[in-house]
């Protein structure tokens, strides 16, 4: 491996909750929890001089609250939020956002389709799961007890973990330019993990501020949702790292959404497309038999999938198998309990 193109954290540890380490001049990275099994979120804040610009929030839980005041009161030095840049429209990076706006008067900065998902998501508040969830489901197979025990459970909703975005936004889009933190970024768009998601490329040092589109150790969940059903972000995802790879250069320092900040972004992009492009290989041999979805695991995963991370698995697999049926390289017919059966051409 040549000089330089080896993946490195130049932080062993992430800072403890509440507390932050500055991780370049003026920008200081900040950690906070999530209740799930990726159980933190990193946060950025950008120092304006009399103000900060904060990239990306956490969940809205009692915790993270308490923790954003001792932030607020402590490493922010009581100085207000002036702004909130959004990567994208997950939970766990717009939960605390509509708080933040609501206490400071602060200004919302991202992508177009990034703000109307958010808006969207936690307006729809739904006490059971869609008619076309359910259809979704069942066109995915399912695990018939877990089917069983979600078709009446009131399902995830934005609105339990986010607070209210109000109305009223600043658009960020490809190409254009920002200055934050007494830095000029380039505005580059990802797709896959979310659409319109933004990253930001310095002009003035090698910093990039990737969220989820660039991590270091893990690769981004990427599904398909009942919203969506013939989506293909697989295809979406590696447009995006051919396009985003042609910014990266080894000495770049990538401060991510989760896990440590890192250098070696040109490796790590490469990997980030070989990691499906693989995946979708040991899929197609997989199919020598049809398969349902949820029978697509064992190519795709390198762990156990169990009740915790079995919807993640089962859109991340729906989304491999559209990307196969929308190149012509599979097949699929409809079982008859509904399901689809995906098969290797002859």
């Amino acid at each position: 491996m040549a000089d330089g193109s080896k993946i490195t954290t130049p932080w062993d540890e992430a800072p403890e909750h509440g507390a932050a380490v500055e991780v370049a001049p003026g920008i200081l990275w900040i950690r906070l929890p999530l209740p799930m099994a990726l159980d933190h979120v990193n946060i950025y804040a950008l120092d304006e001089g009399d103000s900060w610009t904060i990239v990306d929030t956490g969940v809205r839980t009692k915790r993270s609250i308490a923790l954003w005041q001792d932030v607020l009161a402590g490493p922010l030095q009581g100085k207000p939020v002036s702004r909130v840049i959004l990567t994208h429209h997950h939970p766990d990076h717009i939960g605390m956002a509509g708080w933040l706006m609501d206490r400071f008067g602060a200004e919302l900065l991202m992508t177009r389709t990034a703000y109307l998902m958010a808006r969207m998501l936690i307006l729809d508040v739904e006490d059971r799961p869609t008619p076309q969830a359910l259809e979704y489901w069942r066109r995915a197979g399912m695990d018939t007890d877990i089917f069983e025990a979600r078709k009446n459970d009131r399902p995830f909703n934005f609105a339990d973990t986010c607070a209210p975005i109000p109305v009223g936004y600043t658009r960020l889009q490809q190409g254009g330019t920002l200055t934050a933190g007494g830095r000029a970024w380039d505005i580059h768009v990802g797709y896959g993990h979310a659409p319109e998601h933004l990253t930001l490329w310095s002009r003035d040092d090698a910093l990039v501020i990737a969220g989820d589109q660039i991590i270091s150790s893990i690769s981004p969940n990427i599904g398909v949702y009942p919203t969506e059903p013939e989506a293909d972000p697989i295809g979406e995802w590696l447009e995006s790292c051919e396009r985003l790879s042609a910014l990266a250069r080894p000495d770049q320092l990538v401060l991510s959404g989760h896990k440590l900040p890192f250098t070696g972004l040109p490796t790590r992009m490469r990997q980030l497309a070989e990691n499906h492009h693989g995946a979708l290989k040991r899929l197609e041999k997989h199919l020598a038999t049809p398969r349902t979805a949820a029978q697509c695991f064992p190519p795709l995963f390198k762990r156990k999938i169990d009740g915790g991370t079995y919807g993640l698995a089962l859109v991340e697999a729906v989304a491999h198998l559209n990307h196969l049926h929308q190149a012509g390289r599979i097949t699929r017919t409809l079982s008859d309990d509904g399901a689809w059966l995906w098969q290797t051409k002859d």
